[in-house]
């Protein structure tokens, strides 16, 4: 079921199934699979372009490869701008560290060392926003099988994918779009 609050049409799932994030049991698989980079919009390729000398020597040499042949962006097969990936999967940003893959982004950023944390499209991930040609967005819960753990995880807390997303949401929405998005959570629960 598809819902609309103000120009942003959103499926029901993003209401009503559970999810939150367990990097214990997943190891960050968002990053390093797939056939495609994270969907990013041009003003973030240039963010990206500006944060580069900081990450750079983070990189893996092959990341940095495919970065100086290819930028740090390319358009996919659906006609997507993405992030380069590294052997037709790897996100070129992904790092492992303790097991776990870490985008070199946004630990630059935690550490004070970038003023920009990484495309929106990590940050709001489950969710998939497109922007249509009206202007419209629409938000879709993308339910991946590496995920099945946060849906687990999500399930025992109760926390439903809007509420685990409510900083991204908020970032980009506004808190008035996010309270409404709440009242809506309820009238449908009922």
């Amino acid at each position: 079921m598809i819902f609309q609050l103000d120009d942003i049409l959103l499926s029901s799932s993003i209401l009503t199934d559970y999810f939150c994030c367990d990097l214990e049991a997943c190891h960050g698989a968002c990053c390093v699979e797939g056939d495609a980079g994270a969907p990013v919009t041009l003003e973030e390729i240039g963010e990206i372009e500006d944060c580069l000398d900081e990450v750079w020597s983070e990189l893996s040499a092959s990341a940095q490869s495919a970065i100086d042949m290819g930028g740090v962006a390319y358009v996919d097969q659906q006609g997507d701008l993405v992030t380069q990936i590294v052997r037709g999967r790897d996100c070129v940003f992904a790092t492992h560290e303790g097991g776990c893959c870490l985008c070199t982004l946004e630990r630059a950023f935690r550490q004070g060392r970038t003023s920009w944390k990484k495309p929106f499209s990590c940050s709001l991930y489950p969710i998939r926003a497109t922007t249509f040609s009206n202007g419209s967005i629409g938000l879709n819960y993308h339910e991946w099988d590496i995920c099945r753990a946060a849906r687990e995880l999500g399930r025992q807390q109760n926390i439903k994918v809007y509420q685990f997303l409510r900083g991204p949401l908020t970032e980009r929405f506004g808190e008035e779009w996010y309270a409404k998005l709440c009242e809506l959570a309820e009238e449908i629960e009922k």
